[in-house]
C-alpha cells in the first residue's frame, strides 16, 4: 500500500476544492494510505516531520510544487521521497511540459501507478531552487502586469501582460555567461530565460526544446529591444517561434550567471524581487516525480 502525504492550499477556491476532493478519493480508492496536510494549518516542516519517509503528493500549481521541493532540498530529503503532482494551479507549466495529466483524478492515477522519473533541479548561489524555469526582464514585468488581470482573464492574463511589457520595456544592460562563455554582444537585454521546463505563464513556450532530465539548462537571451522588435518578440514568444528571430540567442549549459542592471526575476511563476547578480547551477537527477 502506498503511503502518501497530500499537501495542498486549503484557501483555494471552491472549484479547486471539488477537484482536490476527486483526486483524494481516487488515491484512496486505489489503495493508498493518504494523510492530508492542508497548508496553513501547520508549518510545512511540521507536516514533513510528522510523516517521515512518506512520498509527497502536491495538489496545486507550480508555486506549491516549488515550495515543497525547496523544503525537501533544504531538509536533504529529495532522494528519500518521491513527489507526485495533481495540477490545480492557474498555469500548471511544469505539469504541461512533463506530460502530467491536467485532469485531477487522472493525475492521481499516475501517482498510484508509481513510476518515478529522475529530474534535474536548478539551484542558485543563495540555495534557492528552480523546478521549472526562472526568467529575468520582460517576462517578470509581464507577470507583474498580469497579476491584476487574472481574476478577469484567467490564464489569458499572462499573454496580455506579455504584450503590455513587450511594448514598453527598454531592456537591461546584463552580462550573461553559460559555463563561463559570454552570451550576447553588449546590447541591452530584453529577457533571459533559464529553463529546466518548457513553458511559463500557463503555456508560453519560452524554452521549447528544454528537457527536465538531460543534465543541462536551456538558456534563451533576447536582445530585441527596438519598439517593433519588442512587439514581434512578444507575439512570437506566445507561439514558441521566437528562437528563429535574429536577435534571440539560445544555448545550453550546466551553470548560468547573470549580472548587471537591477532586473526583476520570476522563478516558477513567483516574483522574487530584483537582483544585480545571480548564478544558477544544474543538479542532474536531483529528485524524482511520478510521471
Amino acid at each position: 500500500m502506498a503511503e502518501l502525504l497530500a499537501i495542498y492550499n486549503e484557501s483555494a477556491g471552491s472549484a479547486d476544492e471539488k477537484a482536490r476532493t476527486a483526486a483524494l478519493e481516487t488515491l484512496r480508492a486505489g489503495g493508498a494510505d493518504v494523510i492530508e496536510a492542508p497548508a496553513g494549518k501547520k508549518d510545512l516542516d511540521e507536516m514533513l516531520d510528522s510523516c517521515p519517509g512518506r512520498d509527497v503528493v502536491v495538489l496545486g500549481g507550480d508555486g506549491t510544487l516549488h515550495v515543497v521541493v525547496a523544503a525537501l532540498h533544504r531538509r536533504g530529503e529529495l532522494e528519500a521521497r518521491t513527489v507526485g503532482l495533481v495540477p490545480l494551479g492557474t498555469g500548471n507549466d511544469f505539469a504541461r511540459g512533463l506530460g502530467v495529466p491536467l485532469d485531477p483524478p487522472v493525475a492521481a492515477r499516475v501517482v498510484l501507478a508509481g513510476r518515478p522519473q529522475s529530474l534535474d533541479l536548478l539551484v542558485d548561489d543563495e540555495d534557492g531552487v528552480v523546478v521549472n524555469m526562472v526568467h529575468l526582464g520582460i517576462g517578470a514585468e509581464a507577470s507583474e502586469d498580469a497579476t491584476p488581470l487574472k481574476p478577469v482573464l484567467g490564464r489569458l492574463a499572462y499573454a496580455a501582460g506579455a504584450l503590455l511589457a513587450g511594448v514598453r520595456s527598454p531592456g537591461w544592460r546584463l552580462r550573461v555567461t553559460v559555463d563561463g562563455r559570454p552570451v550576447g554582444d553588449g546590447r541591452r537585454v530584453l529577457m533571459v530565460g533559464i529553463g529546466n521546463g518548457l513553458t511559463i505563464g500557463g503555456g508560453t513556450p519560452l524554452a521549447p526544446r528544454a528537457r527536465p532530465d538531460d543534465g543541462r539548462a536551456d538558456v534563451v537571451v533576447s536582445l530585441t529591444t527596438g519598439p517593433l522588435d519588442r512587439l514581434a518578440y512578444a507575439l512570437r514568444l506566445r507561439r514558441g517561434t521566437h528562437p528563429g528571430l535574429r536577435d534571440v540567442i539560445t544555448t545550453r549549459g550546466g551553470e548560468v550567471t547573470v549580472e548587471g542592471d537591477s532586473v526583476p526575476v520570476n522563478a516558477d511563476g513567483e516574483l522574487t524581487g530584483r537582483i544585480t547578480r545571480r548564478r544558477w547551477t544544474v543538479l542532474p537527477a536531483a529528485w524524482r516525480m511520478f510521471t
